[in-house]
């Protein structure tokens, strides 16, 4: 009899929350089998995480023990071994594929822990591995793996053909915002209220913090994402039904009074594991069919979902550990305080200012942010990529090690050399000027290089070029770029001046 027929006691890691995990006709434990939950106060000593995003952390775990009933073992312990000690002494327990390599370290150091295979992906490990050797293992590319899943998946196919003829509808996907608006002026995003469990979080959260036994960082203002399957499942119909149609265009743009857009706000939910990501697609592929939404809408949330998110979740495993001490460009510079502190009034690049300030506030922002703004300047500032994916590791709601270590190590700061990516997410100031409201009050002018109103952005996106030159001019997507610094007639004051530069 297999440890699932026979009841073994089944571990539920802080984001294996959804009924997927617990469904024995998908490989989970057995119907009756006692489930078993643990609160580690070191995973919150370990780093100083946003408070926003321990917070909902913990309510979505509390929650779901309450849903759980009777059923669950809920224990609060100093670690894992302490928890799992007191929960089942010595006796056998399983446990679904952890999504961190110390997680799965640890549970493939305990000799009662049987692993199960990994759940809340559309793709098994042995099916990427497989993929993935056929492609080479020096570089993998997002594009050759969503087309993979697409056609495995059946998603927005006919037949052995992508719906609408084309695979890739980006190019409608990267409009500006509309010119002179303040917001895009959609329906808002599902916002949850809160419960007595939000309250109780909150003050255990207050006298950890009291009594210095943990520190965070940023605000813990009411609760904004989903805590419970209930919740996701409102956040994903209201998107579906009230939001997707005007994803896809504006999906890049940004502005100053709209920090959401018409972005789903359910990577946290998806990283708890409230949704399964299949249910996601599917339900926007939906709606695409009955005519509710345009296909380039649908398009860029499936490549989000089932391209992106799945390709960076196997690439984090597929690399192996040390994927993640990656540094081609071998830059050290360390991350400066202003920065770990989300101090938005210390720098007066008024689109970095904001965004940090949003992350304070909320610990979450939409990808452009994410990429040309924050991981930009830290690109271009060469801090140590290490220290820059601990950061948004910490600071965001839906940040965790396998999100990461690939979206931070690979895109954003291109220290593996490219091994995922075809060239380093970087621009200019000109970029973030096109696609956002953001430059016009800033004090900095994104076509000045060099003076009291050169932009930081444009003055480090050249002096990174020519840092990198003898690298960057042999690829095929940056040569162009790089033999624009031979037109630069003040390069020599550009890179004086960038030496000294500190925001």
């Amino acid at each position: 009899m297999t440890d699932e027929e026979s009841g073994t006691p089944h571990w539920l890691f802080g984001d294996q929350l959804g009924p997927h995990f617990v469904d024995p006709a998908r490989g989970g434990p057995h119907r009756g089998a006692p489930l078993v939950m643990i609160e580690s106060r070191a995973v919150f000593r370990r780093r100083r995480f946003h408070r926003a995003k321990a917070h909902l952390i913990l309510s979505a775990m509390r929650h779901r023990a309450v849903e759980l009933g009777d059923r669950v073992r809920y224990v609060k312990a100093d670690t894992y071994r302490q928890g799992l000690r007191e929960a089942v002494g010595d006796a056998p327990v399983t446990v679904h594929h952890p999504t961190s390599r110390a997680a799965r370290d640890l549970v493939d150091a305990l000799p009662a822990v049987r692993v199960l295979p990994a759940r809340g992906f559309l793709v098994t490990h042995d099916e990427f591995r497989t993929w993935a050797d056929g492609h080479g293992t020096k570089h993998l590319r997002q594009e050759d793996f969503y087309r993979w899943v697409r056609r495995t998946h059946d998603l927005l196919m006919e037949g052995d053909r992508p719906v609408g003829g084309t695979w890739n509808l980006d190019h409608d996907n990267r409009q500006p915002p509309p010119r002179g608006a303040t917001e895009l002026g959609v329906p808002a995003p599902y916002r949850p209220r809160e419960s007595d469990i939000d309250a109780e979080v909150r003050s255990d959260l207050d006298r950890w913090a009291r009594d210095g036994d943990v520190e965070f960082v940023g605000e813990d203002a009411p609760r904004g994402f989903p805590a419970t399957r209930r919740e996701a499942l409102a956040a994903l119909r209201r998107f579906v039904e009230h939001r997707l149609a005007t994803f896809g265009a504006y999906e890049d743009a940004m502005l100053t009074g709209d920090a959401t857009m018409s972005h789903s706000l359910l990577s946290s939910s998806l990283n708890l594991g409230l949704l399964d990501p299949a249910e996601c697609v599917e339900r926007a592929e939906a709606q695409w069919r009955s005519g509710g939404v345009p296909l380039n809408s649908t398009e860029g949330f499936v490549r989000q979902i089932a391209g992106w998110r799945e390709f960076v979740w196997h690439v984090y495993w597929y690399f192996g550990p040390e994927y993640r001490t990656s540094n081609a460009l071998g830059h050290h510079e360390p991350l400066p305080d202003w920065f770990t502190e989300l101090s938005s009034d210390a720098t007066g690049a008024n689109c970095l200012s904001r965004v940090l300030d949003q992350v304070r506030r909320t610990g979450w922002t939409h990808h452009i942010p994410r990429l040309m703004v924050l991981g930009s300047f830290a690109l271009q500032r060469r801090w140590e990529p290490g220290a820059v994916t601990d950061w948004f590791h910490r600071s965001f709601v839906d940040g965790y090690d396998w999100v990461m270590v690939p979206n931070v190590v690979g895109m954003s700061q291109y220290a593996d050399g490219g091994r995922m990516t075809t060239k380093p997410y970087t621009s200019a100031g000109a970029y973030i000027d096109r696609m956002s409201d953001l430059c016009g009050p800033c004090r900095y002018k994104p076509s000045v290089r060099v003076g009291e109103d050169a932009c930081p952005y444009t003055a480090g996106y050249w002096n990174l070029l020519h840092l990198h030159r003898d690298r960057f001019e042999h690829n095929a997507r940056m040569s162009r770029a790089v033999r624009g610094l031979d037109r630069l007639t003040d390069l020599g004051e550009l890179l004086e001046q960038e030496s000294d530069r500190r925001d």
